[in-house]
């Protein structure tokens, strides 16, 4: 089985070199050959899970090395993939949410004249991922995460012949590589402490059979006092805050979405944002022994859930909307990474649940603007299920389970994280499991709000500037499948603990706690938040929504600027970085510059002045060698005076 691991990497990345170095020849169809590629690793991810789906569970884990990386003395670096049920997970969700995408492009960038540039990059962003998650050490775990970085940057700034879009997606690149600092980090404290950066000799997963998993591990991480856990988890923190957007490296994430929209429906449901919680579940036994790390992840999980929530209550650009909405759900499952062996399992349940209904809901999204003429801007919409029906009932499911409305798949993920939330003893599970349910409510006002403003009341476009219409089956298919996983996904998953025992060779047993509320309880009021919220949204939006934005309360102005976290970022980061710049420059060009100047300016003109010398007549050096000797002379009996009476 693990020997053909490679190829689930090797399919797209050589799609991507053919599109890439094909040349204009492949204008035309090239882009078929992202597709295939694709869906070949669909395919094989898919023969591969039913392979370990068959197999006994203390067999689910392996790793296969591929071949020696760099080798420096006594240190040799293997180049190697790891098998089992973690990765296995996050593979088809990259490749069969992928893949759906790569469909739907054909169609969505139908008339963009560099769509085999497009699905190249498209296809390094699937392998550049499946890097990450298959990696046995996290060495190649660093070269997927560098390779998603750059993805994304081709990605977003895609169509770079407008400003914004290059800004926005040189923005990422520079904030993710701040997350990179605390993944090197990590890395090196792991290495100086143990001498190992593989998943096998730091975590020891051995005999995963009978609950023994990985966060369960008893290898090289075990030697790790507190202090050394703690800070290693505290970088992971950081690498991962970067990647998923988390408090406080979360304000390049609405801007990328000036890229087209597969690719935000790309990075939200499978891709770059998952990386952060992937990397903090991996590392499960590291956090174990970091309790003040794992309280610090659980504070800005609830702090982000809640800032996504009440930005994504203020935006009325859909897409803007939707990524806020996807910075409050990923918010959720960082919350759920920080409670440990209690929430590891449900932060990946609802990460996958996510996956499809987010996925549907971007591609909706991007199905709304290619019937408005790219209009985003939610104010300008209305009514448009008469003219679209399947977009709006693909997304209408999609809003039904990020709701969290039984039985669809929200429901069976969110609502675990809720519960897990209250678990605990003290001030913490009210603090935290107050905020994931408060969470709900919001979420459920400005998806209710997204939906009755796009989808519900009256038409507030006009014939014949707009001519919505249902797009075209490429595009609209993709949407109903995922619809469809938005509908049964979580049940089918959560039916019998089917997905929490599959993750355990990886994760471990998930440890049940009772949280301080009983669940019915904590259930009902979880429905009735979330009802609360949805009717106040609808009855809010659905009569008429002024074509301009009113001025709003302080909290919806400063939601519209993303709760100024541009503001905070310009002023703590980069007029203070201006300011070390300039006075750098200046130094520069002031100071070391002008000095090495003056100092050239000064050597000619001693060069000038010592030049005078040199007359060409004979006399004139003859009295110079003259005056050398008396003045050597003249030295050497001045010496030989002072002599004695400096010895005295």
């Amino acid at each position: 089985m693990i020997g053909y691991a490679p190829w689930l990497v090797g399919f797209p990345l050589v799609g991507a070199a053919v599109l890439l170095l094909g040349g204009r020849a492949l204008d035309k169809w090239g882009h078929w050959i992202g597709v295939l590629a694709s869906s070949a690793s669909a395919l094989l991810g898919g023969w591969l899970l039913f392979r370990m789906i068959g197999a006994d569970p203390a067999e689910r884990v392996a790793d296969q090395r591929l071949w020696t990386w760099m080798s420096a003395g006594g240190l040799d670096v293997d180049l190697g993939l790891r098998l089992d049920p973690l990765s296995m997970t996050f593979v088809m969700l990259v490749t069969f949410v992928g893949t759906l995408i790569h469909f739907y492009s054909v169609e969505y960038m139908a008339h963009d004249p560099h769509r085999r540039r497009f699905f190249a990059y498209l296809n390094l962003f699937i392998a550049a991922m499946l890097v990450l998650v298959l990696a046995d050490s996290y060495l190649v775990l660093f070269v997927g995460w560098e390779g998603v970085g750059l993805a994304s940057y081709l990605l977003i700034g895609f169509w770079d012949h407008k400003r914004p879009n290059a800004v926005a997606a040189k923005k990422a690149f520079v904030m993710n590589r701040v997350g990179d600092m605390g993944l090197i980090v990590a890395m090196a404290l792991l290495f100086a402490h143990t001498g190992a950066l593989d998943f096998g000799t730091l975590f020891d997963a051995g005999d995963a059979g009978a609950g023994e998993g990985l966060a369960e591990a008893t290898g090289a991480v075990s030697t790790l006092d507190q202090g050394t856990a703690t800070a290693v988890g505290l970088a992971l923190l950081l690498a991962a805050c970067g990647k998923s957007a988390q408090f406080p490296l979360q304000a390049w994430l609405g801007d990328a979405m000036a890229g087209p929209t597969p690719v935000s429906a790309l990075i939200h449901a499978a891709t770059m944002v998952t990386a952060g919680v992937y990397l903090l579940v991996r590392s499960g036994p590291i956090l174990d022994a970091a309790p003040t790390a794992q309280l610090v992840i659980v504070i800005v999980g609830t702090v982000t859930l809640i800032f996504g929530a009440i930005i994504g209550c203020a935006k009325d650009d859909i897409k803007k909307a939707l990524a806020a909405s996807t910075m409050s759900q990923i918010g959720y499952m960082m919350l759920a990474a920080g409670l440990g062996p209690v929430g590891y399992a449900f932060a990946i349940f609802h990460l996958l649940t996510h996956g499809f209904f987010k996925a549907g809901l971007f591609l909706g999204a991007g199905s709304v603007m290619h019937g408005m003429k790219d209009e985003v801007n939610m104010r300008g919409f209305g009514a448009l299920r008469r003219v679209m029906p399947l977009t709006a009932w693909s997304m209408f499911f999609g809003w039904l389970a990020i709701l969290g409305i039984p039985p669809f798949s929200g429901f069976w993920s969110k609502d675990k994280i809720i519960e897990a939330a209250f678990t605990g003893e003290g001030w913490q599970p009210w603090v935290f499991g107050g905020a994931a349910l408060i969470g709900a409510g919001i979420t459920a006002f400005y998806m209710t709000r997204l939906m009755t403003m796009t989808f519900w009341g009256r038409p507030r476009w006009t014939e014949p500037e707009y001519h919505p219409h249902e797009s075209p089956a490429l595009m609209v298919w993709p949407q109903v499948i995922l619809a469809v996983g938005s509908i049964a996904l979580g049940g089918v998953l959560a039916f019998g603990d089917v997905f929490t025992t599959w993750l355990e060779p990886s994760v471990g047993h998930v440890e049940h706690h009772e949280p301080v509320l009983s669940v019915p309880v904590l259930m009902g009021a979880t429905i009735a938040v979330v009802v609360v919220g949805a009717l106040v949204g609808y009855l809010m939006y659905r009569r008429d929504v002024p074509a301009e934005a009113p001025r709003g309360s302080v909290l919806t102005r400063a939601a519209r600027r993303d709760l100024f976290q541009d503001t905070v970022n310009e002023g703590l980061v980069m007029k203070p970085g201006q300011g070390v710049t300039a006075v750098l420059v200046t130094a520069d060009t002031g100071v070391v510059a002008r000095g090495w100047g003056v100092l050239a300016v000064g050597l000619a003109g001693l060069g000038a002045w010592l030049r005078r010398a040199q007359t060409g007549y004979v006399r004139a050096y003859a009295a110079s060698m003259a005056a050398g000797v008396l003045i050597i002379g003249a030295v050497i009996v001045l010496v030989a005076t002072l002599g004695p009476t400096a010895g005295a």
